[in-house]
């Protein structure tokens, strides 16, 4: 009998570790929510329109509704009444007939034609035009917008403020949404103190779990800061152990180093490995695994730079997963600025800032000093420029392949 070979945990390609990590990553539940209350969430159910929008033709412009065939030079035309916005004119147009009429106003039955007020002359009630030849019909067609039975937001869509007015267009005043994926952040390090502390000469201060908990709200989840842990196996492990959460984030003591206690800690709560380290520059000791309990757990390098690309190339793809949503990385190209040297054996995520120049190309300009501990840098990017695994020296003018950072 053939004996099975474990596969292996260690320098796995970036796509690797992401495909064990969203392996079994399935949205977690459903709930309802107010319209009002859905920016950011992700549609569990799709919206299917109940109605045609608009329900009728619509006025595009003030003016008065008439009948085409009635017009000719000097063609007086009786005014019979208005149609307003939520008023509609009860009655159809009859030959030799006017009814004014307002920007998004039904237009009545047997019109086709709204003349813009601009070319009309009202006296008493006889209603002159003034036309070039073939006027502008200025009708919106019933259903111009979207008609019932269509499609308008697919289940997995993530609510922006223009997809909440199409849904508010089609009369959904709850929406059916994923449930927000809970992710507990703990840093650990003996070096650690809280912002507004007073740190002793060998301390600093921890940056890590604030941006991470800035990314998982902005990427759809809910984020509990719990107080970061010294290097110590026990406080770690009973950090972790009563939190209640989908996934739980680490952010330090992933390498293999004496102070590197973090898996080690976990292993006592029945830490099942998928992903022990990634061929990726910066965050190689990245980790990925589930406790006994079934709580995922991602293993985020200390150096902030390195948390930092390595939350975007795989905390942000989990955490689409987990609230139904497509977890692929919105990957665009850039023109680069400057020349890059030959690239290593490890896939390299460069810090970047973009520029549009004269010709309208999007130019990336990777900083100089890609240091994985340096926050200042990444505070200054706006994008993360790809270089795959032993690529080789690139020019001026290449096109490369940019992860645009969402900045405020």
């Amino acid at each position: 009998m053939t004996q099975a070979v474990a596969a292996p945990l260690k320098n796995l390609t970036v796509i690797e570790a992401r495909t064990r990590m969203l392996a079994d990553a399935a949205r977690l539940g459903v709930e309802d929510v107010e319209l009002a209350l859905g920016l950011g969430r992700v549609l569990a159910a799709p919206i299917v329109a109940d109605r045609d929008q608009p329900p009728f033709d619509a006025s595009a412009m003030d003016g008065w509704a008439v009948r085409r065939a009635d017009l000719a030079p000097g063609a007086r035309f009786l005014a019979v009444g208005e149609s307003a916005a939520g008023r509609a004119h009860p009655r159809p147009v009859e030959a030799g007939q006017a009814v004014r009429i307002f920007t998004g106003a039904p237009v009545p039955a047997l019109a086709d034609l709204v003349v813009i007020q601009e070319n009309a002359a009202r006296d008493g009630d006889v209603v002159t035009f003034t036309l070039g030849e073939a006027p502008a019909g200025n009708i919106r067609a019933a259903g111009g917008d979207f008609r019932a039975g269509d499609l308008l937001l697919a289940e997995g869509t993530r609510l922006d403020a223009w997809r909440l007015s199409l849904a508010a267009a089609a009369g959904r005043a709850t929406l059916a949404v994923a449930r927000r994926p809970r992710v507990a952040i703990l840093a650990t390090g003996d070096e650690l103190v809280p912002p507004g502390a007073i740190p002793a000469p060998d301390q600093i201060f921890e940056s890590g779990s604030f941006s991470l908990a800035a990314l998982v709200q902005a990427w759809g989840g809910q984020a509990v800061r719990l107080k970061a842990q010294a290097d110590d196996l026990d406080a770690i492990a009973r950090a972790v152990a009563g939190v209640e959460a989908d996934l739980i984030v680490t952010v330090g003591g992933a390498s293999v180093g004496d102070h590197d206690l973090v898996k080690p800690a976990l292993a006592t709560l029945g830490l099942d490995l998928r992903v022990g380290s990634i061929a990726v520059r910066p965050g190689k000791p990245t980790w990925f695994g589930r406790l006994g309990d079934g709580r995922r757990v991602l293993g985020l390098p200390g150096n902030p730079g390195s948390a930092l690309v390595c939350a975007e190339l795989f905390l942000r793809p989990l955490l689409a997963a987990l609230a139904g949503a497509d977890p692929t990385l919105p990957m665009s190209a850039g023109v680069l600025a400057q020349p890059l040297p030959a690239n290593g054996p490890r896939e390299h995520w460069l810090r970047a800032a973009r520029a549009v120049d004269a010709e309208g190309r999007v130019m990336v300009t990777p900083f100089p000093d890609q240091d994985s501990s340096l926050v200042g840098v990444f505070s200054r990017a706006d994008a993360l420029v790809l270089r795959p695994a032993g690529a080789a020296a690139a020019a001026p003018g290449e096109v490369v392949s940019v992860l645009p950072l969402a900045r405020a």
